[in-house]
């Protein structure tokens, strides 16, 4: 098991919903939380939550889009802290709506970009210093990067691009120690169902999903700590998500069929 004392922790999507529940659940560990996203009066009030609790916490500021602010990220890590021991990807967008009633394919682009490119972007910029730490890579993937999921297909799309990528990735670090965690949530209660595109890219203003149904994202990170801690190769985090892994190399039909259930009656 990782100690996590002293280390530099950076959250992307840290001011709500999964990023925050993990930046709370991981600041008690003595690490110093590098907490990031766009909103910073959201990232400031987390940070005072921690800092009430004894913790260590820095607000960033970012759109994880943009290269430069990804390269003052890094640098802050550096330069000022000393060192980036965990990156923590875990910023994203989602969308519902069939393919065939999309406007055009902006909606997939953004999917692409925000979930895809900007992890890729944010890893090349900041292997350097995982290098030297033999540090750690974690993905907040969902089980929708390891199955289709209809009225998500550019989401999908965009958490299986993610998982090849960093499936890859762990293979050629192996030999430099970095280890890299993939976490694989069912629906969870959150904000960005709020904000999930509609057909035409617009965000919903409302969550599709059965609330009472869903994961809290407290219950989630409580269980993703452990395995961050262990250096696992990855976690599901649903007893639907495991069995899913193994419908689609034995009976791939039943796994579609699963797929429309969860998504006909939104939980």
């Amino acid at each position: 098991m990782a100690d996590l004392k002293d280390k530099v922790v950076v959250i992307t999507g840290a001011s709500e919903g999964i990023g925050r529940a993990l930046a709370l659940e991981m600041a008690p560990l003595g690490c110093h939380l590098v907490l990031c996203a766009r909103n910073q009066e959201r990232l400031q009030s987390l940070v005072a939550e921690i800092h009430a609790q004894g913790g260590v916490a820095t607000a960033f500021a970012m759109d994880i889009t943009d290269r430069l602010s990804c390269t003052d990220l890094v640098t802050l890590c550096e330069v000022e802290l000393g060192r980036l021991d965990i990156l923590i990807h875990n910023a994203g967008i989602t969308m519902w709506s069939r393919f065939d009633q999309l406007a055009d394919l902006e909606v997939m682009e953004k999917l692409i970009r925000v979930n895809y490119l900007a992890p890729v972007q944010l890893t090349k910029l900041a292997l350097p210093a995982l290098k030297t730490a033999r540090g750690q890579i974690v993905v907040v993937s969902s089980l929708a990067g390891l199955t289709g999921v209809p009225e998500r297909s550019g989401y999908c799309a965009s958490k299986h691009a993610v998982t090849g990528f960093f499936d890859s990735l762990r293979i050629e670090l192996a030999a430099h120690g970095v280890a890299i965690t993939q976490i694989y949530p069912d629906f969870v209660l959150s904000e960005i169902h709020k904000r999930a595109l509609d057909a035409r890219g617009n965000p919903l203003g409302h969550s599709p999903m059965q609330q009472d149904k869903l994961m809290t994202a407290q219950q989630c990170a409580h269980l993703m700590v452990p395995a961050i801690l262990a250096r696992r190769r990855d976690l599901l985090t649903s007893t639907r998500g495991r069995l899913g892994k193994w419908l689609k190399m034995l009976w791939p039909a039943m796994l579609d069929w699963v797929a429309m259930k969860a998504i006909t009656q939104r939980k």
